[in-house]
C-alpha cells in the first residue's frame, strides 16, 4: 500500500524507422531462406504498433521516488538509448515530465527529476534502508513494470546470496559491464524490472533491481541501495553524480591469470589496455600524473591488499574527488609507493 504509489513505469518507445532499421541484425539467427519472409511479417507488425507520431513501444523499465521533491531512481541502462523516447508513467498510469539530472559513470545507476513547473507538489516516496544489514534467506518483494507490459506488479522471494559479481548487457549491442557486490534474490526479476525497488518488510528500499541470469530461473540480482545514497547526497549538493577518477585499464590477477600471464605475484591489478587503440594509463589523469605505466602491478590501496574479490574498483568506492590514495606498486622487482589525488570522472 506504501510502496506501489511511489513506483513508476518507464516506457522506451523508438521511432518507426529506428526499430525497422534494426530488424536485420535480430534475423541474423534464423535461416537465411526465411528471413525475408519473417522480416516483412515483422515489418508490418511494427507499422500496425506505431502511434500517430510514428513511435513503437519497444521496451519498459521501473523506478521508484526517493525524494518528496520528485527524485526518481531507476537503472542507468534503463535509459541508455540515445535515439529512444522515455515516458515516465505514475502508480496510476499517469504520463510524468521528467528529465535526467545524471548517470552514475560507474555503477547502473541513474537519477531523473519531476518537473512540476512552479507548483509545490509532493510524491510519495520510498524510504531507503540500510543493505550492509540484510542476511541469507531474509524475506523481500520486488516491484515493477515486468515485461513493460504487467505494470504494477509484486513478487516475493529471499535473500539467496550477496557480494554477488557478474558480467551484464543490457542488450546484444551494448557492451558488457561489470557489476559487483550485487544482492542475489529468487524473488521474480523480470524483464521490465529493472530499476525498481527491492523492498524488505518494514517497508524500506534495500537495492535496485537490475539483472537476471540468462539461462535460468529465480536469478535475480539488485544493487545494494547504500552506495546509491551517496550519489542521492552528490545530487542535492551538487547537481549531479560526482565520482573519482584515477584513469588506469586493468584487469584483477588469479592465480590461472598469474601462470598465463607470467606474472610474480597471483593478487593485484595489472595496467593494461583492452585494445591497441586503447591507453592502459589515461594521458593527463591523475594515474599518469603520479607516473603508473602499463604493465605495473597496483597490490594495495590505501593499506587494503587488493584481489579478485576486493578490485580496484571496490578500492576507490569509499574515496572522495580530491582524496590522495596511496597506492603499493611492483614494477619489475621494484616496490613503489606512489601517492595519487584522485579528480572528478566525467
Amino acid at each position: 500500500r506504501t510502496t506501489l504509489p511511489a513506483v513508476v513505469s518507464i516506457v522506451i518507445s523508438k521511432q518507426l524507422r529506428d526499430v525497422a532499421h534494426d530488424l536485420p541484425h535480430d534475423l541474423d539467427i534464423i535461416p537465411p531462406f526465411l528471413r525475408k519472409q519473417e522480416k516483412k511479417a515483422r515489418l508490418e507488425a511494427i507499422h500496425r504498433a506505431a502511434d500517430a507520431k510514428g513511435m513503437v513501444e519497444v521496451g519498459g523499465g521501473s523506478g521508484f521516488f526517493v525524494d518528496p521533491t520528485g527524485l526518481i531512481l531507476t537503472n542507468k541502462h534503463v535509459i541508455s538509448d540515445p535515439k529512444a523516447r522515455y515516458t515516465v508513467l505514475n502508480y496510476q498510469g499517469e504520463p510524468l515530465e521528467t528529465t535526467v539530472l545524471s548517470r552514475d559513470p560507474i555503477n547502473d545507476i541513474a537519477i531523473l527529476k519531476v518537473h512540476t513547473h512552479g507548483k509545490k507538489k509532493r510524491f510519495p516516496v520510498v524510504p531507503l534502508g540500510n543493505s550492509s544489514t540484510l542476511k541469507l534467506g531474509q524475506f523481500v518483494l520486488t516491484f515493477g513494470n515486468v515485461l513493460g507490459v504487467f505494470r504494477n506488479t509484486v513478487s516475493l522471494g529471499i535473500i539467496s546470496g550477496l557480494s554477488r559479481s557478474i558480467t551484464a548487457q543490457a542488450s546484444s549491442s551494448s557492451p558488457p559491464q561489470e557489476l559487483r557486490g550485487l544482492i542475489q534474490t529468487d524473488a521474480a526479476v523480470n524483464p521490465g524490472n529493472s530499476g525498481g525497488p527491492l523492498i524488505d518488510m518494514k517497508g524500506k528500499a534495500v537495492g535496485i533491481n537490475a539483472a537476471i541470469a540468462s539461462g535460468a530461473e529465480s536469478v535475480g540480482f539488485a544493487i545494494p541501495i547504500n552506495p546509491v545514497k551517496r550519489d542521492l547526497a552528490d545530487i542535492k549538493r551538487y547537481g549531479r553524480i560526482k565520482r573519482p577518477f584515477l584513469g588506469v585499464r586493468y584487469i584483477m590477477l588469479t592465480k590461472d591469470l598469474q601462470k598465463k600471464i607470467g606474472a610474480p605475484v597471483s593478487n593485484g591489478a595489472v595496467v593494461v589496455r583492452e585494445t591497441i587503440h586503447d591507453h592502459a594509463v589515461a594521458p593527463g589523469s591523475p594515474a599518469a600524473e603520479a607516473g603508473i605505466r602499463e604493465g605495473d602491478i597496483i597490490l594495495s590501496c590505501n593499506g587494503h591488499s587488493l584481489s579478485s574479490s576486493f578490485s580496484l574498483q571496490d578500492a576507490l568506492e569509499s574515496c572522495k574527488v580530491g582524496d590522495v590514495i596511496s597506492l603499493e606498486v611492483l614494477r619489475g622487482k621494484k616496490l613503489l609507493t606512489l601517492r595519487v589525488m584522485l579528480a572528478e570522472r566525467t
